[in-house]
């Protein structure tokens, strides 16, 4: 059981149609949508297909209850602490919507976002350092407003992971850990210095799927069936 939230998140939906990989789960929608393939864009929040369409307060229900296994959504900024912003942009606030009820109780988060906002420009699709590079870094020592607390997703043993163009951060119990990334990216110049703090790197830092860089299909489908395909049971003597 999946959600998907608004921002760079909402996109997902054209690579689950393009893999023709909607059969393997089901996503969900906060206004009440089970089934089918969430619409992006201007409709959002709609799904082509859906299963069944209950009211929205069933559905938080549903979520507060623990119902999700993933939540896919999007960040404006993130501290050294694991902690997400999504409410307030510099003196402007902003509505959380479902955010909060939603990462509260998932099982596993993915956030996504650039590292930098405002004129990043990627100097082609294969390679992970940017041509130009953003005027504002979104990885800072502390957030304006915590939207999503990242000691408590620890402490509820949430599994949590930060994706960008061009690096991913999983959360530890310790801290936020550089795992992966972009081929062609430089670690200094391209990450770490785009960064308001250092965060820690793991001992097996390695790249990003280069699948993901590329146009067309990543074969998601058949990497799918095989991580979950059934284990041969064990043969026991009579």
């Amino acid at each position: 059981m999946i959600n998907l939230g608004v921002g760079i998140s909402a996109l997902i939906p054209n690579v689950i149609a393009e893999e023709g990989i909607d059969d393997l789960f089901t996503a969900t929608a906060e206004a009440g949508i089970i089934g089918g393939i969430p619409c992006s864009g201007l409709e959002f929040g709609a799904t082509y297909n859906p299963q069944a369409i209950i009211d929205q307060p069933y559905m938080f229900d549903f979520y507060d209850g623990g119902g999700l296994d993933v939540a896919f959504v999007s960040f404006a900024k993130v501290d050294r602490d694991g902690n997400g912003n999504v409410t307030k942009f510099g003196d402007r606030p902003n509505g959380c919507g479902g955010f909060i009820d939603i990462t509260q109780n998932a099982k596993s988060i993915v956030f996504g976002g650039t590292l930098t906002s405002r004129g990043s420009r990627s100097r082609s699709p294969t390679v992970g350092s940017p041509s130009r590079e953003g005027e504002i870094m979104k990885f800072v020592p502390r957030v304006a407003q915590i939207s999503y607390n990242g000691r408590r997703g620890r402490e509820c043993g949430q599994d949590v992971t930060f994706v960008t163009e061009r690096a991913v951060f999983r959360m530890t119990p310790e801290s936020l850990v550089l795992t992966e990334i972009a081929p062609g990216a430089r670690l200094k110049e391209d990450v770490l210095d785009r960064m308001e703090f250092e965060p820690a790197i793991s001992p097996d830092l390695g790249s990003m799927d280069p699948r993901l860089f590329r146009e067309g299909c990543m074969g998601l489908r058949e990497d799918v069936l095989a991580k979950h395909a059934p284990r041969p049971a064990r043969r026991t003597r009579p």
